[in-house]
């Protein structure tokens, strides 16, 4: 059979296996899964937290699927070839089990469990989230560093050259309502409040030279903002107030803070700390709207929790590479995905328009519930849907023209994009001690947002190739190349991710395939190609800030290498053929190849397994392969 007799059976059932799952409003809801078990830990915990004694049905069935991930050695992971296991997850998982009764810490994984802990340094040695979470259940003493950023910073003004601004809104939505905690030293134990003293690493001082940094940036805060009150007192009681405003300010209409599971969890505590007592009518929507974010896991029956479902993303996503695939834009499904799209565009300013004032708003964001929160890649790919749709309806018209201006709007002075706000970029980064700071407090431009904004702007819009937008975007990427000819992208797994994006991009605004960008990405791509034709890259790729193999390929980063060599080449290569059959050959198999996660959240600790990529990429990529070389 010819490959592109292949692509085209393959393609044919994809199709109809999408447009059968498609809601009735237009959306598809696929499952956002977080490679480790963090979300239902911390579910269990805020249930027994809140004692909400009518959710035991829940809590059972979280304690059975974080019983089913847990490894031989007691540990659990992050991803499947993680080295041995991760340590913020086995903490998570061991007092979440503990905290639910139905575990017994005599139980011989419970057990193992607790060497694992001890022997990779204790509870202080865990990532930061993690250990907010054990200071606010009374488990560890707040760490010196996080009580040293005061409450203060809330009063700084905006203009200062230290100021909450400076940290990206998801980062701000999660560390506003643990700075409120941990300067009110809020522990919240009770008697069914599990015991973990045991495991609690030696005192170790903490770092001087972390401390001082942060002890500059504290003594920096004060002053600035000593002259705003009368007193110390008046000054930490407007902070608080602040503090609290802001996260009132960013509850969705679900009760959700800024729409994340993770962020609610800790506005929870926040509130607790504040006053609020915890049947508070805030608290109780809280907790529904973290509830509502369930997800089934339809082949084995367990439950799990998003952070945030990804509706708006899988949705465009899916509706665009339909299209591209040749669904024509009349189809019935394309109509209603194009009607739901055009309904979650964004009509409120949020906090990208703090270093944005200008720009109305016109983005979308990630989840159904999104209202404040737009991003670039969303919006991109919502556009993407849109542009057809525009020929003929003045309201797409209307739309599309909102959301280019704001797309535009948002590129940053370095010439490349971010993900949800301007130039948030590593603002006094030396003085801030925490893991993974760069990618995960701050916002700066990345290749697989500047690759896809350009892939949009190259492939459904006018704007000259030659334009000054364009200009300094391909200086962007062609600044941030890595020496074997790959880029980091910072929301994918991760190399392959980023060279896929740059490369689309760079060729949809017109860079030759001769260019020494387009040619050194082409020649790492072949190089890393697996036996089998595939692709597949660890997660361990961020950790190490380099490409780590995974030696098994997976349908997500073989369509996006595939994609990428079909738009560099005018010809179909042995290794793009190669890497054809072995796509179809994965999209025809279901094993922990097409769960790997492929979405990235946190580095080394937080993973996502899209349920929609399975789909979403292979369509993308076959679809272009007919489109290139059909005839």
């Amino acid at each position: 059979m010819k490959t592109i007799d292949h692509v085209n059976a393959s393609l044919n059932e994809l199709i109809r296996e999408i447009l059968g799952k498609q809601s009735n409003d237009g959306s598809w809801n696929f499952c956002f899964e977080g490679s480790s078990i963090m979300t239902d830990a911390y579910m269990i915990i805020l249930i027994k937290t809140l004692n909400r004694t009518g959710e035991e049905q829940l809590v059972k069935r979280l304690v059975k699927r974080i019983l089913s991930k847990q490894t031989s050695n007691g540990s659990w992971k992050a991803f499947k070839d993680e080295n041995e296991g991760n340590l913020s997850a086995t903490i998570e998982g061991y007092f979440s089990l503990l905290y639910s009764g139905y575990v017994t810490k005599d139980s011989d994984l419970m057990q193992k469990a607790e060497r694992f802990i001890q022997n990779h340094g204790g509870l202080t040695k865990s990532d930061w989230l993690t250990k907010m979470m054990l200071a606010l259940n009374g488990q560890i003493k707040w760490p010196a560093i996080v009580k040293s950023i005061p409450i203060e910073i809330m009063a700084v003004p905006k203009w200062a050259p230290v100021n909450i601004y400076h940290l990206v809104g998801y980062a701000r939505a999660h560390w506003i309502p643990i700075i409120i905690c941990s300067n009110l030293d809020a522990s919240f134990v009770h008697s069914q409040t599990p015991n973990m003293f045991h495991l609690q690493s030696r005192e170790t001082p903490e770092d001087h030279r972390l401390l001082d940094g942060l002890n500059i940036l504290s003594h920096y805060i004060k002053n600035t903002v000593k002259k705003l009150a009368a007193s110390p007192v008046h000054l930490r009681r407007k902070a608080l107030i602040k503090a609290e405003n802001y996260i009132l300010d960013r509850i969705e209409d679900n009760g959700t803070l800024y729409s994340y599971f993770s962020a609610s969890f800790f506005m929870i505590y926040s509130l607790m700390a504040l006053g609020y007592e915890k049947d508070h009518p805030i608290i109780e929507n809280a907790f529904l709207g973290m509830k509502s974010y369930l997800c089934r896991n339809l082949s084995d029956d367990s439950v799990f929790l998003q952070n945030s479902p990804s509706t708006v993303w899988d949705t465009a996503l899916l509706t665009g590479a339909l299209i591209n695939a040749g669904v024509p834009i009349h189809n019935d499904a394309v109509t209603k995905a194009g009607k739901y799209l055009l309904s979650r565009q964004h009509d409120k300013y949020g906090d990208w328009a703090v270093k944005n004032p200008d720009a109305p708003p016109g983005g979308w964001g990630f989840s159904d519930i999104n209202t404040i929160v737009p991003d670039i890649d969303d919006t991109a790919a919502a556009l993407r849907v849109i542009t057809p749709l525009a020929q003929s309806d003045e309201r797409y018209k209307e739309s599309w023209n909102k959301g280019v201006q704001w797309l535009l709007s948002m590129q940053n002075d370095d010439g490349g994009w971010s993900a949800f706000e301007k130039n948030t970029d590593n603002y006094f980064l030396s003085l801030i001690p925490f893991r993974y700071e760069d990618r995960v407090l701050f916002d700066p431009s990345t290749a697989d947002l500047t690759g896809r904004a350009m892939y949009f702007l190259g492939e459904c819009t006018t704007i000259a190739k030659d334009s000054n937008t364009i200009a300094e975007a391909i200086k962007w990427l062609e600044h941030h190349q890595q020496n074997d000819g790959s880029w980091y992208g910072r929301w994918g797994n991760c190399y392959i991710y980023g060279t896929w994006a740059a490369v689309t991009g760079l060729k949809a605004v017109g860079v030759p395939s001769a260019h020494s960008m387009i040619r050194n990405a082409v020649n790492l791509l072949n190089s890393i190609q697996n036996s089998d034709g595939g692709w597949g890259e660890s997660c361990s790729s961020d950790i190490q800030e380099k490409y780590v193999p995974l030696h098994h390929s997976t349908p997500s980063q073989t369509a996006w290498a595939l994609d990428a060599l079909i738009a560099s080449s005018e010809t179909p290569t042995p290794q793009i053929e190669k890497g054809v059959h072995a796509l179809t050959a994965l999209m025809e198999t279901s094993d922990w190849r097409t769960e790997y996660p492929t979405g990235g959240a946190i580095p080394g600790g937080y993973y996502i397994n899209y349920h929609s990529y399975k789909y979403i990429w292979p369509l993308q990529a076959l679809g272009n392969y007919r489109k290139k070389y059909g005839s």
